[in-house]
């Protein structure tokens, strides 16, 4: 059972039991209609309380419902059970714990009475999935906590301790505060005979609906509201209509209101934006499972983590350990790497205490986790150690080889690699099952991604540490396979080409910069070039000279570097900066360079629209990213959208490219890639669309 009846004396007590949150799924619901009616029609039964096993009063709807919106309006619906509750002849208490969130605080405002614990999470974060909440939210909440603190609730979505709410003056949130979560229990029996007894005449019971809503200046405060989010959400429609709803809720009867929040819920759940929003959730959630790697598979404990690498990626992924309370010891070569590694950390640490992020005694503990060393001796002891030297196998085979002779038994080897192939570095050593690839993203204290790589070899175990390990330091870790790139540096090379065949043809780099974006990339990829640095796609495209002679692409990068120009940490790349600056500054030289290229390749340059430039940049990244899927690196399309989102810049709003594509629909995928083939100065065997999608398009599917 989702919902559980038991009488003690005569208080009826339901209890959601629908792990791990008490979501609101079709049985639960049907289950609290079936105890409330039960309840009712005992004579023994005076009051009736409502609470939630577990760690949580309820989270909300149930997620598998999320795409489902037959499933989710099945009935009772939540409405419904709302309104059951609102007509329950005997007084219903909601006992309040833990987590009261979304559709579960929506069912505690339809309770006669509402006692809750403290550090209560309570919230309706239906906005962070593009929707403003659909069963009352914005109806109820403004009659017990004032219109201005219900709609900064309901506009950020954030989750707010009961403690505070039931502090504020006028609340009619909570009728009582627990003293203990432990007694919250006992309390919520004793105020559920007490009400019992004070309505044992047939006095009405209390219902929030019927709680007056109004602002002493609500037309100039809903404007404010309005051009504030409007300032800060302006790809996002939800915040807007969040607005829209609590001002109903000032101005039209309940049941007028009501029904208007229903339309605007429902148009909502129609905007791309919610779809990607929700799809971002369900992805995120889905990223953490392996699929062969289930719950019983039991993973390595992690006290200690040795960094090789003092560089800007060590010492970031030092941070990630320090932040998390994991001992770390950092490993260099030499002293004056050390202590400038070490300086670094202090200085970034240092800075958020400056901007009050940071207290002074959290910093000083963290710094007081980090020891340093120049020997491999003194990672003899540490659980988990990541290297983080320089991106040239001979370099990690000398430190794979090392650590084979020093870490011991059990020890897991993780190579910061962001190309190179995990199962050559795992044959530099004796134990193969014990080396995975962890490739963070700079800077790595900041990036959420992290690309953690399965080589042939690595165990279950290890995979499922490495997995754990990236929670507790607030990652958002996505399996690859092995392959040159792996998921995002694989995706974003064929990005890359693209954008050089645009300059090829016409465009300039602030043009291919800008389009993109306004389509919503943090970066255009050549603003994006020249803060990694120039100098590393370069290296990678001489790799590839040799290893897939026949692979094109357009010479204007090549030309770039050769003049010099790496990018911001030269102080030119395909901009101009000046010192001290990180503003891109249109360069004469570059765009000369580009016009010469163009003469000698017999090229006419044409006008390229906005549209096209987006077009093959994300579509390159699509075509890829299914050629990924085909090839086993990735598992499903929503590891892809999430390594793009977190460590690329695409747009939230939009999902992913491959969510993006589902959008766009797959067939107007495919056939804007077979007129990109006929371009002669494009590369036409990478537009072939990939056979996956071929086969999504025949069959009328989508990638998620």
């Amino acid at each position: 059972m989702t919902a559980e009846y038991k009488v003690q004396g005569d208080v009826a007590v339901i209890t959601l039991n629908n792990p791990p949150v008490n979501g609101l799924g079709y049985d639960t619901r049907l289950g609290i209609t079936n105890a409330l009616e039960k309840a009712n029609a005992d004579p023994a039964v005076k009051a009736i309380v409502l609470t939630g096993a577990g760690k949580a009063f309820s989270g909300g709807a149930d997620i598998r419902e999320f795409n489902d919106a037959s499933r989710a309006m099945r009935e009772p619906n939540l409405n419904s059970v709302i309104a059951a509750l609102e007509n329950s002849r005997k007084p219903v208490v909601a006992a309040i714990h833990s987590v009261c969130m979304g559709g579960g605080l929506e069912l505690a405002l339809g309770a006669h009475y509402r006692i809750a614990a403290p550090g209560t999470k309570v919230a309706l974060p239906e906005v962070k999935l593009g929707l403003i909440p659909g069963a009352g939210g914005t109806q109820r909440l403004p009659r017990v906590l004032g219109v201005e603190t219900a709609l900064n609730i309901i506009v950020s979505g954030d989750a707010i301790n009961s403690e505070m709410l039931a502090g504020l003056p006028g609340q009619k949130l909570f009728d009582q505060l627990a003293a203990t979560p432990e007694s919250l229990q006992d309390e919520a029996l004793s105020l559920a005979q007490k009400v019992a007894a004070q309505h044992a005449d047939g006095a009405p019971l209390p219902l929030v609906r019927n709680l007056p809503c109004s602002h002493p200046n609500a037309e100039a405060y809903f404007q404010f509201a309005r051009n504030m989010v409007k300032g800060m959400a302006k790809n996002f429609p939800a915040p807007a209509k969040c607005v829209d709803a609590v001002e109903y809720a000032t101005k039209l009867r309940f049941d007028d209101g009501m029904a208007k929040e229903r339309e605007i819920f429902v148009n909502l759940m129609q905007t791309p934006e919610s779809k990607a929003l929700r799809h971002i959730f369900m992805a995120e959630r889905a990223a953490s499972k392996i699929p062969d790697v289930g719950s019983d598979v039991k993973p390595r404990d992690i006290k200690t983590v040795g960094v090789i690498g003092a560089g800007t990626m060590g010492g970031g992924i030092a941070m990630n350990f320090l932040n998390a309370g994991v001992p770390v010891t950092i490993l260099e070569t030499k002293q004056e790497a050390l202590d400038r590694g070490v300086a670094t950390i202090r200085k970034n640490y240092e800075a958020q205490v400056k901007k009050g992020k940071l207290k002074q005694d959290k910093y000083e503990q963290r710094m007081a986790l980090l020891k340093t060393t120049l020997s491999y001796d003194d990672l003899k002891d540490a659980d988990l150690i990541i290297e983080a030297v320089f991106e040239e196998l001979g370099v990690k085979e000398a430190v794979f080889a090392q650590l084979d002779k020093v870490a011991k038994p059990g020890a897991i080897l993780a190579s910061n690699t962001s190309t190179l192939d995990v199962d050559k570095i795992a044959a530099f050593t004796q134990r193969p099952q014990d080396v995975v690839g962890m490739h963070f993203f700079s800077p790595a204290n900041v990036m959420k991604l992290l690309e953690v790589v399965r080589g042939k070899a690595t165990a279950k175990d290890v995979l499922a540490t490495v997995m754990g390990v990236a929670k507790k330091i607030k990652k958002t870790a996505v399996v690859s396979g092995v392959c040159d790139g792996f998921i995002g540096n694989r995706m974003i090379e064929q990005y890359s080409r693209q954008a050089g065949f645009l300059l090829d043809e016409g465009a300039t780099p602030q043009q291919v910069d800008k389009a993109i974006e306004k389509f919503g990339f943090a970066m255009g990829p050549f603003r994006m070039g020249d803060l990694a640095g120039n100098d590393i796609g370069w290296a990678i495209r001489k790799r590839r000279a040799v290893e897939k002679p026949g692979m094109k692409y357009s010479a204007t990068a090549d030309k770039l570097c050769e003049l010099g120009r790496f990018g911001q940490k030269t102080g030119a790349g395909w901009y101009d900066y000046q010192p001290g600056k990180r503003d891109a500054i249109p360069s004469e030289v570059v765009n000369k360079m580009i016009e010469e290229h163009r003469k000698a390749l017999g090229i006419t340059p044409r006008k390229i629209s906005d549209k096209e430039i987006v077009e093959r940049l994300v579509f390159s990244l699509v075509n890829e990213g299914a050629h990924i899927l085909e090839d086993g690196i990735a598992s499903k399309a929503g590891d892809i959208d999430m390594v793009y989102l977190t460590g690329y810049g695409f747009p939230v709003w939009r999902g992913g490219p491959m969510q993006y594509a589902d959008q766009v629909g797959l067939f107007n995928v495919a056939e804007a890639m077979k007129r990109f083939a006929q371009n002669p100065n494009d590369d036409a065997a990478f537009w072939a669309p990939a056979p996956l999608i071929k086969k999504l398009v025949a069959e009328g599917r989508t990638f998620n």
